[in-house]
């Protein structure tokens, strides 16, 4: 790494200021890493919407790689160790490709010069459509050139490490994951900053925007290394700043006592103009509106700050699987319900269960098949049943040695790619025992365990009550230890755990006074379908099925349709099936949507209940609530007081799927629930 490279090209920013851009590239050098190492200098020009950028790739060792690169750019000039490549690229879709042969050992350096047109930044998405559309954005509130958009030349599927020179206009400041080394800004110049990353890395995200930064520090609990911290807040949240640092700085403390050593120097708190929500090495990227919440650093921020373990600091095989999002939901969601108390925790494993049992044919896939969010069908696999399989797993092997497996995974797998069968391997050896039945079943399998009691009887033999069990499954039976609780006649309870490996099976338990009735996993400690008393009515139902409908109560005002068929397709993240009428017959779930007396009309038609006077509010001007029909289907109905009472739904009602009722004050919500639910219990009879 002693070789220097001089660059020097010429942009031109709007104000008509020429800069001139002359960056030393490799130094300071960069951490060996599988042999590939990027080093570029880009200019981006927000008000125009340009880019322009220069690369030098090392590559170490011989081989065949794809070089790509988006059709967005155009590459002004290739060479390879000196060579000048003008060999056509293959066009593949939307990126261009470049097939390097290298037959003997490196290095070899990659040199390339690009330039293209950004896409103009689209602040009226949603977080869905985010996720969907990976282009490379930019406008003077804010940029970001996420990694798969491609807007740099990259090896395809190779971890490299890096060094990036950013220059930006005076007024501006971005960033990449990684270590700030240099930072500086006139009215001539503008602002420049270099980042270098010296681990193994996914690929290369870029942010920039109007930032005010504030800058802190924390200790490290298991070293003695001083960690930065850093927020780039747009003006208009600049006073969140301080309490997002102290934030960050408990929660890098608990995650370092719980896993091991933070990976990175730095943690930085970056703010989007749209309401996105990433994490990245050394960062954060959310929206402004999602910053203002008030529950975000109680919640998301911990969940991003813990991906720096996993994710950003042991990768997942994606191939194989993508394990990171369920192991952070249970370390960093789920922790918080725990530590805020037991009905917190029962009430999210609940909340998972009722999520699961709303996906309708073909939207569940197996564990191993789940990559990354790109729905709420694939958020509710790839986050909810894998984040209890942990849950499972530590009920199974005990906290202690939960814990301990979860700090050797981390010493043994950091910047590595990971599979969950790396996973298993150290579980099973720090807990001396086979996870092969427990792995398999829950990774390898679509569905859940349908689980019943069929028979709950009692015998009295001098003071002593005999409780015969017999429990039953849905095929193929599942290997569970499912949780029991038996409550006797004065109240006392007493909770048991069977081992329940058949379709049926029968039990013999010894109770200290005669029971009363008997509840299977009422604390739902188990990843199963729900019983039919377990189940009330939520709005993710109409949100998530893709059979379920709508229901327009808007046959006159085409204004008032059209605000209601955009609702329902925001509600619904679809195209909405429009229905004129339900059949009794169709057991699909119904989304309905009219004006307040439209609404109490045709519940009254159809012979179904008004809105609950247990939710009604004087000062409320729509209400959202779910309700069973006779037979079993279910509705979720919107009832607005007026046009824009309606509208104003828009935005808030698609993030309130796991209530069963909402009520709002414009586009406040003043109140929401759920409806209780029953356990599964079956009373206990003497026996005959």
């Amino acid at each position: 790494m002693s070789s220097r490279t001089r660059f020097n090209f010429v942009s031109e920013y709007s104000g008509g200021l020429l800069l001139v851009l002359a960056l030393l590239v490799s130094t300071p050098s960069l951490a060996d890493n599988d042999g590939i190492q990027y080093e570029m200098a880009v200019i981006i020009d927000p008000v125009m919407r340009h880019l322009k950028g220069r690369s030098l790739i090392k590559v170490e060792q011989h081989g065949h790689f794809d070089l790509i690169l988006s059709r967005r750019f155009t590459v002004t000039q290739m060479r390879v160790n000196g060579f000048l490549i003008t060999q056509q690229q293959a066009n593949d879709g939307g990126l261009q490709m470049w097939q390097l042969s290298m037959e003997q050992n490196g290095p070899y350096r990659i040199e390339i010069d690009w330039q293209g047109e950004l896409a103009a930044l689209n602040t009226d998405i949603d977080h869905a459509q985010t996720l969907g559309h990976s282009i490379p954005a930019s406008s003077v509130e804010g940029t970001f050139l996420p990694n798969s958009s491609l807007w740099y030349p990259q090896i395809a599927g190779a971890l490299a490490s890096y060094r990036v020179d950013l220059r930006l206009p005076h007024g501006q400041r971005g960033l990449v994951a990684g270590k700030l080394i240099a930072e500086s800004e006139s009215e001539l110049e503008g602002y420049h900053a270099s980042f270098i990353f010296n681990h193994p890395a996914e690929g290369i995200d870029l942010m920039a925007g109007p930032y005010q930064v504030v800058s802190s520090v924390v200790q490290g609990v298991s070293s003695n290394k001083t960690i930065s911290l850093r927020t780039y807040f747009h003006p208009r949240i600049a006073d969140l700043a301080d309490d997002y640092l102290e934030s960050v700085k408990q929660y890098i403390n608990l995650y370092e006592t719980w896993i091991g050593e933070y990976p990175y120097s730095e943690f930085s708190v970056v703010s989007s103009p749209t309401p996105t929500g990433f994490g990245m090495p050394t960062l954060t990227y959310l929206g402004v509106d999602v910053l203002r919440l008030p529950f975000i650093r109680a919640t998301s921020l911990g969940h991003e700050v813990l991906h720096n373990w996993w994710g950003n600091g042991v990768y997942p095989d994606y191939a194989k699987g993508n394990w990171s999002e369920g192991l952070t939901t249970f370390m960093a969601d789920y922790t918080y319900k725990e530590r805020e108390s037991n009905k917190a925790a029962r009430e999210m494993r609940l909340d998972w269960l009722r999520d699961f049992n709303v996906l309708g044919p073909g939207q569940d896939q197996p564990l191993l098949t789940f990559t990354s969010r790109t729905h709420a069908a694939s958020k509710i696999v790839g986050y909810n049943k894998a984040a209890m399989f942990f849950f499972m797993l530590r009920d199974l092997l005990g906290e202690e040695t939960f814990d301990q497996a979860i700090r050797v995974f981390w010493r043994e797998r950091r910047f590595r790619i990971t599979s969950w069968h790396d996973l298993q391997r150290v579980f099973e050896t720090v807990s001396a025992r086979s996870l092969e039945n427990f792995f398999a079943q829950w990774l390898t399998r679509t569905g859940a365990p349908s689980l019943q009691i069929a028979r709950a009887t009692y015998t009295n033999l001098e003071s002593v009550y005999r409780l015969f069990l017999e429990l039953k499954q849905s095929e193929p039976a599942y290997n569970l230890r499912v949780p029991i609780l038996v409550r006797g006649e004065s109240g006392k309870e007493e909770k048991f755990f069977l081992d329940f490996e058949s379709v049926q099976q029968s039990y013999e338990l010894i109770f200290s006074e005669p029971p009363r009735d008997v509840l299977l996993d009422p604390d739902f400690q188990l990843f199963r379908q729900l019983a039919a008393e377990e189940i009330t009515p939520i709005l993710r139902e109409v949100m998530v099925k893709q059979t379920a409908q709508a229901l327009l109560l808007f046959p006159q005002d085409v204004e008032q349709y059209r605000i209601a068929y955009q609702l329902a397709s925001r509600v619904q993240g679809r195209v909405p099936e429009i229905i004129a009428e339900m059949s009794d017959l169709d057991r699909q779930p119904v989304l309905v949507v009219g004006m307040r007396q439209q609404v109490d009309d045709w519940l009254a038609q159809q012979n179904l209940p008004g809105i609950p006077a247990e939710i009604q509010q004087e000062s409320a001007t729509a209400y959202v609530w779910t309700l069973r029909r006779p037979n079993g289907a279910t509705l979720a109905v919107v009832s607005a007081k007026d046009e824009a009472s309606l509208l104003a739904l828009n935005r808030a009602l698609p993030h309130y799927g796991r209530q069963s009722y909402v009520i709002f004050k414009s586009e406040s919500v003043i109140d929401k629930g759920i409806w209780p639910a029953r356990s599964q219990a079956l009373p206990a009879k003497p026996c005959t």
